[in-house]
């Protein structure tokens, strides 16, 4: 695809608040395990950041998902991948099913302020029993009178601890797995909404992520994203452009990757010389520059599907793939050629090795990647095979 100065303007700009706003408070943040999301945001809305391709009706720009892939990719700027992860929840994750299947109340009513970086939004799938398998959630959403009364609970929710409000999964209906699910907005303050832990994660120290639990949460069933049962087709049409921005912002990671090695090998002495010199160090990192390379074009292949409206389903479950076994294999490798400054956790290096681990198990394991690339190659065993 070809970018154009407008989306130059949008990175230059992006790294510029990055290098600014963000980079400077990013070690006090991931010592914290937690950054101020609402102060960020703040300023992510003023400089149109957090709405580029929502609608315009509703603070967006109505841009193209090209330059979302800008900015999915720019956000690796940060050293770290936790508050580009929060960030990328707020606009590819929890939010592009509310723009596109919302009714206009409620488009007003949250992603509105989710555009203009007032509220903070997290998504609620994950459950402690059903990671990547989203068709066997447990949470259930019962109607009484004009309401839904919400009981059940969910994991590993990023933004979770700091989040205005939450789109949830919840099972409405009984029948087929795939058709009596819907996805609601549910607002953090509602009585019996608990925040019932902030989880210590390995890695992604600077990005909250909480268990919830919802006891009795009643909620109207004009906060219903979209027709009732069709929740589960909405996740599925999110995880497009959900594992999309895990591929384009882990190749941003594995570039910085090596750019750092580069740098601090270039400056590195030992037996005389500076570490890259060694033909198994530059030789090493020109494989894993080339990794990242086919890893973009993977990735933006699935950008201009998205972009001419074609299902992009395939092409972004091999970037999510390819992504994850790529940031692995580039961080591993990478550190090595730090030495036991690696190892350190104060080294950029170790820090992307501890964060990239997740690309391979968020928004869908490799497992399950592997399972919709058999299904589209035919290969995938028929459910009564023997």
């Amino acid at each position: 695809m070809q970018l154009t100065p407008e989306h130059d303007t949008l990175r230059d700009t992006l790294k510029r608040f990055i290098d600014k706003e963000v980079n400077p408070y990013v070690d006090d943040w991931e010592k914290a395990e937690i950054f101020p999301a609402h102060q960020v945001f703040k300023r992510l809305g003023e400089l149109g950041f957090l709405g580029l391709t929502k609608p315009v009706e509703n603070g967006g720009s109505g841009l193209d998902y090209s330059y979302g892939a800008v900015m999915a990719e720019t956000l690796a700027h940060m050293n770290c991948g936790g508050i580009p992860m929060a960030i990328g929840v707020q606009t590819d994750m929890a939010t592009p099913a509310l723009a596109h299947r919302g009714s206009k109340e409620l488009r007003d009513e949250f992603l509105a302020p989710a555009i203009s970086g007032d509220y903070v939004a997290c998504l609620g799938v994950s459950e402690v029993g059903s990671g990547s398998d989203v068709a066997s959630v447990k949470t259930t959403a019962r109607k009484v009178d004009g309401d839904y009364v919400i009981n059940g609970g969910k994991m590993w929710t990023t933004n979770g601890t700091q989040a205005d409000f939450c789109c949830v999964l919840a099972n409405t209906s009984e029948g087929s797995s795939h058709r009596n699910k819907s996805l609601i907005v549910v607002p953090m303050k509602t009585k019996g909404v608990q925040v019932a832990r902030k989880l210590v994660k390995m890695g992604m120290h600077s990005s909250d992520t909480a268990q919830i639990h919802f006891d009795d949460v009643r909620v109207p069933q004009r906060y219903r994203i979209g027709e009732e049962g069709m929740g589960f087709i909405y996740q599925m049409e999110q995880f497009q452009i959900e594992r999309l921005w895990g591929a384009l912002n882990s190749a941003g990671m594995a570039q910085r990757a090596i750019d750092t090695t580069i740098a601090y090998t270039r400056d590195r002495q030992a037996f005389g010389r500076s570490i890259l010199d060694n033909q198994w160090v530059h030789y090493k990192l020109a494989e894993l520059q080339t990794e990242v390379a086919c890893l973009k074009a993977l990735s933006w292949q699935g950008v201009e599907e998205v972009v001419a409206g074609t299902d992009a389903t395939r092409t972004a479950t091999m970037a999510k793939l390819k992504a994850g076994r790529v940031i692995r294999e580039v961080a591993d490798g990478c550190l090595q050629f730090w030495g036991g400054m690696g190892y350190m956790d104060e080294s950029p290096i170790s820090r992307i090795f501890r964060d990239g681990r997740l690309t391979s198990i968020g928004g869908g394991a490799d497992e399950v990647m592997l399972q919709i690339l058999a299904k589209f190659m035919g290969t995938f065993p028929l459910p009564n095979a023997a």
